[in-house]
């Protein structure tokens, strides 16, 4: 028997519809209580996942909205458990006064991320899938969407557990040999199974090695926009969120410290930092405003440097030339496209690997410069969706199975005996569990589930 958890599972702002999700033996029971269907028919004896009509009301037994009910029984739910939604109008108000006589019912507040918890530990989900939840909550790019969906249906799951079968059959075979040395078993000889240990190794590095996508697809890249002085940068910004998130004036100096925003720009989500103007001052609170500039540009895997097209290079362009080298990949953007051009698009080509015209002022060109992050960072021979690793859990796991994968196939090659070779095998093994959650460590279940919204 498990308790019942109630919460509130859409926002906390006002919407056209709110849900409240039940789950746990008795949340049939409990939301037959708070909800009146107008066919009369008990909730009790409603079928699983059809929409019934009627009245709830609040734990005084007044009448608080007219909305929705569905049920679904376990173990076919979500959570493998019994569960019911009501889906309400979505007043803040409505949904925290049926909430509390849900609780007056006999239910109690979910935790964070307690749903789909139940869902892992009632064998609905492996923790993969699980993660796969919040992440596709969180996604921020169509891309990173469309492999938490790949995730949630399983891909990683098939993958790691077709080698876990593999590794399975491995030990059972040596084992059943050792233990039963009377039985017809086919003798246990470790080149038999080389190659299976060697399609494992290699299986487990293309995973791994999908780590670096997932986490810029995850985190996004860093990235940071230099240029001396009035030559666009805020503009540039505010253009490519299309809001004035920046102030922009034709005064010299107005950016004076760094602005970091969010945004998606070739399919690729940017950390993107606006910074000051690059040039020499004695003012102090500028010179901090320039070395933060600068470090930005040194900390960033992408710069965007900022020209005046209707300008000649000068020193101050220089300093932004040599701080865009510190960055493993640069754009030079020159703006005010829309200006009669003075400057030499030539002399930038020799230190930028891409060079666009944009004008920020009227946003154009902007499609050029989506073009070229997208050819620098978008991976046409990526893993299909679903098969990016995401999150430093999973690579952790897969780095200590291909280790030891490693381990076992060098004790092999080496003429190690076979209980030397199965004991890299086990510790793989182990590895792969703690990755789909076949191997419980309620520690590491307990910070999974802590980065969920409660409701989810």
């Amino acid at each position: 028997m498990s308790d019942t958890i109630a919460a509130i599972a859409t926002g906390s702002q006002l919407a056209a519809i709110g849900i409240i999700r039940l789950s746990g033996d008795d949340s049939i029971d409990i939301v037959s209580r708070v909800f009146r269907p107008f066919s009369g028919q008990d909730m009790r004896k409603a079928p699983d996942r059809k929409l019934i009509y009627g009245s709830l009301l609040d734990e005084k037994g007044q009448l608080l909205d007219i909305c929705l009910c569905t049920v679904s029984r376990g173990p076919n739910s979500y959570t493998g458990e019994n569960t019911a939604e009501l889906h309400c109008h979505g007043s803040p108000v409505v949904l925290r006064a049926a909430l509390e006589a849900l609780f007056a019912a006999g239910a109690r507040q979910a935790a964070a991320g307690e749903f789909t918890k139940r869902a892992f530990l009632n064998g609905r989900l492996d923790l993969t899938q699980a993660e796969a939840v919040i992440d596709l909550i969180n996604a921020e790019t169509a891309e990173a969407a469309r492999n938490a969906a790949g995730q949630l249906g399983g891909a990683i799951f098939r993958k790691i557990d077709g080698i876990y079968s593999s590794l399975v059959d491995i030990t059972s075979h040596y084992h059943a040999v050792l233990d039963y040395p009377d039985e017809d078993i086919d003798p246990f000889e470790l080149k038999n199974y080389a190659g299976t240990l060697k399609a494992a190794r290699a299986e487990l590095k293309k995973l791994l090695d999908s780590f670096e996508r997932g986490r810029i697809m995850q985190h996004g890249i860093k990235a940071a926009i230099v240029g001396r002085p009035n030559a666009g940068k805020s503009s540039l910004l505010n253009a490519l969120l299309g809001y004035e998130r920046a102030i922009v004036t034709n005064i010299p100096g107005t950016t004076r410290d760094t602005i970091e925003e969010r945004i998606r720009l070739g399919g690729v989500l940017l950390r993107l930092t606006d910074t000051a103007g690059l040039h020499e001052t004695e003012d102090p609170v500028e010179r901090i405003g320039v070395d933060r500039a600068k470090s930005a540009a040194r900390e960033s895997e992408l710069v965007l440097a900022v020209f005046d097209g209707a300008e000649s290079l000068t020193p101050e362009d220089e300093d932004a030339i040599e701080a865009a080298k510190e960055a493993r990949r640069s754009i030079a953007v020159i703006n005010k496209c829309d200006l009669p051009q003075k400057l030499d698009a030539g002399v930038l080509e020799k230190s930028f690997e891409v060079v666009c015209r944009v004008s920020a002022l009227d946003r154009t060109g902007l499609d050029q410069l989506d073009r070229a992050v997208a050819a620098m960072f978008q991976d046409s021979e990526a893993p299909p969706a679903g098969e990016i690793l995401t999150n430093s859990r999973q690579a952790d796991a897969i780095g200590r199975a291909l280790a030891s994968l490693e381990g076992a196939i060098a004790a092999m090659e080496q003429g190690y005996t076979p209980d030397a070779v199965l004991t890299e095998a086990e510790n793989a093994m182990y590895a792969l569990g703690e990755l789909t959650g076949k191997t419980l460590r309620e520690d590491v279940t307990s910070r999974i589930f802590e980065r969920f919204c409660v409701g989810k």
